[in-house]
């Protein structure tokens, strides 16, 4: 008998527990989303800051790079100060795993190009 409580409060108070924090935490997101589906309140928000960034800025001026061994399109893109997405949508035929030493690509210049 004693065997047996022990066993239950070494697998059930940990289960009981994690039960409790789950509980918890769908409480509070529901609470935080208003009790709507928290997907449609990201894609409209996401919507809406898309159609405001794409007008309110000017077109930055596009240049090429010549890629250079140990490149990766993450590193020229905080070089150039602007997102691997806006350097695939000017160049729809670059392969992100497989960029070639020499390789010439378009990019957009942010502010400034980051110092090395």
């Amino acid at each position: 008998m004693r065997r047996d409580n022990r066993q239950l409060a070494h697998y059930g108070i940990p289960i009981l527990f994690l039960l409790a924090v789950t509980v918890f935490v769908l409480i509070l997101r529901g609470g935080f989303t208003g009790g709507t589906q928290a997907a449609d309140t990201s894609t409209k928000t996401k919507q809406t800051t898309t159609s405001q960034a794409t007008t309110s800025q000017p077109p930055a001026k596009v240049s090429l790079y010549t890629v250079r061994s140990g490149d990766t399109l993450g590193a020229i893109a905080i070089h150039f100060r602007i997102t691997v997405d806006d350097i695939l949508a000017l160049n729809p035929g670059v392969e992100p795993t497989a960029l070639h030493v020499g390789q010439k690509i378009k990019v957009k210049a942010g502010k400034a190009p980051a110092k090395p």
